[in-house]
């Protein structure tokens, strides 16, 4: 029978093993294994090229595999939504762009919290957004083109963006308000379904990132009318502003932010931060987003979350203003 005395000595030294090996799993290398990088909406688009891209260079610099995963859907509820049932431990990330922060206006039933259920990240990139049509619309400009809607309003009689709530659509409401014109909305499942869609004919019109329309535009098989930003780009300075169309409440980009679910610890977090500003300051990876229409970021986790809690409340008035709700 062990005495008081050698009880609590095995005691301690048992409960001094479980501290030791708990401290060692603390500080096990991340990562060890493939991780998968969740794209809500389909391969094509600008949220997809924007994945590739980073999940390239996170290979290169993680050692392990970025597997990335398009879940499109419902204006990229689905796969946000399985991002954020995903085990907090590193290895599922999700890059959302702006409709993140519109869907909680747009979706009375989220099935999940858009501040709660993710660990913010960094905030990848930022693309201007262009306002493109197809070549048979008799137009070449902004009030060409509402010049035209107006004399034909049957044929050119709705445009098309890559989901309800998206920054695409509500940009595509608003300068519906602004011009004066009674246009359908044709959601698709994202940005390189619309394009298709464009490049067919099936829709005269649609706003989508100059990464996945400014290929086309260059080879002629689309026309584009405007960019909505401030500035011209610096890639296609040829495309005037809305402001110089005539349009100054017209401006909106799209931005590209990288989340882990909520509950990943700090240290995990911490690494893919600076993992992922590492390979943003890369001048490769600026290049090639920049030839792409997009200007890479890599702020900080904090400012990425006071992002999404000041634009939320931001679009909320907008989406309210144009009528816009899905379930």
């Amino acid at each position: 029978m062990l005495s008081v005395s050698r009880r609590a000595f095995i005691t301690v030294v048992g409960g001094t093993l479980l501290m030791l090996a708990a401290g060692a799993n603390a500080t096990e290398p991340f990562p060890t294994r493939p991780m998968r990088l969740i794209v809500p909406y389909p391969a094509g688009g600008g949220t997809d090229i924007v994945g590739r891209v980073l999940g390239q260079k996170l290979h290169e610099s993680l050692g392990q595999p970025i597997v990335i995963d398009n879940r499109g859907g419902a204006g990229g509820t689905i796969g946000t939504a399985l991002a954020a049932k995903s085990a907090p431990d590193g290895y599922t990330l999700l890059l959302v762009p702006t409709s993140h922060v519109i869907n909680p206006s747009i979706y009375t039933k989220l099935p999940y919290d858009t501040e709660k259920d993710f660990a913010p990240i960094t905030m990848v990139a930022s693309a201007a957004i262009l306002m493109a049509i197809h070549p048979s619309v008799p137009a070449d400009t902004v009030s060409g083109f509402i010049e035209a809607a107006k004399a034909r309003p049957q044929t050119l009689a709705n445009f098309g963006s890559a989901g309800t709530g998206t920054v695409f659509h509500l940009t595509g409401e608003l300068f519906k308000q602004l011009a004066g014109l009674q246009l359908q909305h044709v959601p698709y499942r994202g940005g390189a379904p619309t394009v298709t869609a464009l490049l067919a004919g099936e829709i005269p019109l649609a706003f989508e990132t100059m990464l996945a329309l400014q290929p086309h535009v260059r080879a002629g098989t689309l026309r584009a009318l405007a960019v909505t930003s401030l500035r011209r780009s610096v890639i296609m300075p040829d495309i005037p502003t809305t402001a110089e169309a005539g349009f100054p409440a017209l401006v909106a980009d799209n931005s590209y932010a990288l989340f882990a679910p909520a509950g990943t610890p700090p240290p995990i977090l911490t690494r893919l931060h600076d993992a992922t500003v590492a390979a943003l300051a890369l001048p490769e990876v600026r290049d090639q987003l920049r030839e792409q229409g997009a200007e890479v970021v890599g702020n900080s986790p904090a400012e990425l979350a006071s992002y999404v809690a000041a634009e939320i409340p931001k679009w909320a008035v907008l989406a309210r203003q144009a009528g816009v709700q899905s379930q």
